[in-house]
């Protein structure tokens, strides 16, 4: 059997995460006593690595020792960071840059009296801390135009975004919130890199006869980008590391589409990549 493999370029890292990540790996150098507040990122992998390095995660800030803690790529809550600030904590501020943006833009609509409707998953880290930026009386969370229905009649409505949506179920909310204010603004908060690798996903699924998402499962955006491809390539796979892949799946195939997230480290794509290559000899 002769497998011919499509390999994302945009796949792995993106700008926020890849400074995130350098910046986390630096503080271990610098400071004696090290944590961060939630996962770094979105891969077990990376943050079992600045595990072993003595970096322990802490999901409160009461919880968090002296010494210096880093702010996670997904950023915090306005009242977590001031709870660090009250305690004299040194901060490592990892926040991406897009996600502080959406943070400051919800901040700037809701005190410029906009009610705001945040596009994205109601759960995720990033979300709750951008929410936390805006009136608590007057924030909503919708994760796609079905949940629209059931906001409440605004008459100025400010919309941001989940930085790893798609823009077309930003479209969609924006224009079901169209009809049910006398206002709206809208901030297109989703970044640059989620997008050129939607794109780039979707373009490679529409010409494999399987596709390989890698990252992890906790990962929005990978999971965005393996929902995706799923859509045009039924055959899609969201996997997190090569140990997950079935020989099985490939029985059959000739082209293996493979891209990912973007908190995935470029070792685990490679091996990826090399474990698909091997069932092709």
């Amino acid at each position: 059997m002769s497998l011919d493999i499509v390999l994302a370029k945009s796949a792995g890292f993106c700008f926020g995460v890849k400074r995130a990540t350098k910046m986390a790996f630096e503080a271990v150098e610098t400071h004696d006593h090290l944590c961060s507040l939630g996962p770094i990122i979105h891969s077990p992998q990376v943050v079992e690595m600045l595990s072993d390095q003595g970096v322990e995660v802490f999901n409160d800030v009461q919880d968090i020792p002296q010494g210096a803690v880093i702010i996670r790529s997904h950023g915090v809550s306005a009242e977590e960071m001031s709870r660090i600030l009250d305690r004299d904590l040194i901060v490592v501020d990892a926040t991406c840059p897009f996600v502080k943006k959406a943070q400051e833009d919800v901040a700037r609509l809701s005190s410029e009296g906009y009610s705001i409707v945040i596009v994205g998953e109601l759960e995720h880290p990033e979300v709750q801390g951008i929410v936390s930026y805006a009136d608590s009386k007057r924030a909503y969370v919708v994760a796609n135009v079905n949940e629209v229905s059931n906001l409440p009649r605004m008459n100025r409505i400010g919309i941001v975004a989940q930085t790893t949506q798609s823009i077309e179920n930003l479209r969609e909310v924006v224009s079901a919130c169209l009809v049910r204010c006398q206002e709206i603004r809208v901030y297109n908060t989703i970044c640059d890199a989620t997008l050129v690798r939607q794109n780039e996903a979707s373009a490679i699924a529409r010409q494999v006869d399987l596709m390989l998402v890698i990252g992890g499962y906790n990962s929005a955006n990978t999971t965005r980008l393996a929902q995706i491809c799923k859509e045009i390539q039924p055959e899609t796979y969201h996997i997190e590391t090569a140990g997950d892949i079935d020989s099985g799946w490939f029985n059959g195939t000739g082209k293996v589409g493979i891209t990912a997230g973007a908190s995935t480290p470029r070792w685990l794509i490679d091996e990826v990549v090399s474990r698909v290559a091997s069932y092709g000899k």
